[in-house]
């Protein structure tokens, strides 16, 4: 098989990620389920660079040699985009490719709850996503990004290793930035970024302290900022970034979070009843009570205040869980399973 039939073969079956890895079969993620499309004969490391090598340019071949791992995207003619991840593993490459839809979707189109679209509508601050790799962050992040282009006149940056969704300008201007492309480092971007006079900035991941440092820096400083962190509940994310640094730091960052933050989302797709997948997510809103939680050392009673904040539009992972049970989207098995806090869904279900 060559790589062009692998890539349009996912495309075909609505597939959202290839492996290509020595010693093991081809395997393609459909739903969130491994399958393996060519029969179970594994891949020889031969068989594995050929694939890898025929997408790739030689100074990313020459890239990959030095560094032994890179992260790219390829356009697959006009059919698809895909986020690539090669590397090497017991010494031989390997690849991980990600399907990047060509079409954003709506907020509405992805079953998302409606107070995403008021996270269109903030001038500045800073918005979270977070999750690990693969529950559709970027998707969700795309889906808003989009509605600002398509409603307001915005200058929007966005930051990304590598691009993911292209966007085409509608109302707003669009500058999409890949690192080891269009800059050198994250840090020189994000540095770069307070004189590009954006309105909205994106910032694909915040890595590490300097990262965060000066993501926090730009919401700070008059910007709407959208960055995702690999962490999972929303007070994880708090405490995540205060304990990135130094300790005689920790004071100070805590009043400039409670101040720059506007919420954090904590995302993950999980199985719909009848096929597909959904974002179910937990919502954390930086309000006063919050703000003062995170200023006094109390990020451990967020969640309470989660739980009797739904007025507000905040929700735990689980309530929203219980809601897309309630409306026939998800099983109670794909609740239970899912959930952050599986005596909270216990006890949401009445058991």
């Amino acid at each position: 098989m060559q790589i062009q039939d692998l890539l349009q073969f996912t495309i075909d079956n609505k597939g959202s990620d290839i492996h290509l890895i020595a010693g093991s079969p081809i395997s393609i993620r459909v739903n969130g389920v491994l399958s393996f499309p060519a029969g179970p004969t594994p891949l020889t490391a031969e068989q594995v660079q050929m694939l890898i090598m025929a997408i790739l340019t030689p100074a990313q071949q020459q890239q990959l040699a030095v560094d032994k791992e890179i992260d790219l995207a390829y356009q697959f003619a006009d059919r698809g985009r895909f986020r690539v991840n090669v590397y090497r593993q017991m010494e031989s490459y390997a690849a991980a490719f990600r399907l990047i839809p060509e079409m954003v979707m709506s907020i509405d189109d992805l079953g998302l709850p409606k107070i995403f679209h008021s996270f269109a509508n903030y001038n500045q601050g800073l918005i979270l996503f977070t999750g690990p790799t693969g529950e559709g962050k970027s998707t969700s992040l795309a889906a808003i990004i989009d509605e600002i282009n398509q409603t307001e006149s915005r200058h929007i940056l966005t930051i990304e290793d590598p691009v993911e969704f292209v966007y085409k300008s509608v109302k707003s201007v669009i500058s999409q930035r890949e690192v080891g492309k269009d800059t050198h480092a994250w840090q020189a971007a994000l540095r770069s970024a307070l004189r590009s006079d954006p309105d909205v900035v994106l910032v694909g991941e915040m890595r590490d302290f300097e990262t965060i440092s000066l993501t926090m820096t730009l919401a700070e400083t008059g910007h709407l900022v959208f960055a995702t962190l690999h962490t999972n509940t929303a007070a994880q994310t708090i405490d995540r970034i205060i304990d990135v640094f130094p300790a005689h730091q920790q004071s100070q960052v805590r009043q400039q979070l409670s101040t720059v933050l506007n919420a954090v989302i904590s995302q993950r797709l999980v199985p719909k009843v009848n096929g597909g997948r959904i974002a179910a997510v937990e919502i954390l809103l930086n309000t006063p009570a919050i703000a003062n939680l995170i200023r006094e050392k109390k990020v451990f009673q967020i969640d309470g205040v989660l739980q009797t904040s739904a007025g507000s539009g905040m929700m735990l992972m689980e309530t929203h869980l219980l809601d897309l049970y309630n409306q026939k989207i998800i099983s109670k098995e794909t609740a239970l399973k899912r959930a952050f806090r599986p005596n909270e869904m216990l006890r949401l279900f009445g058991g």
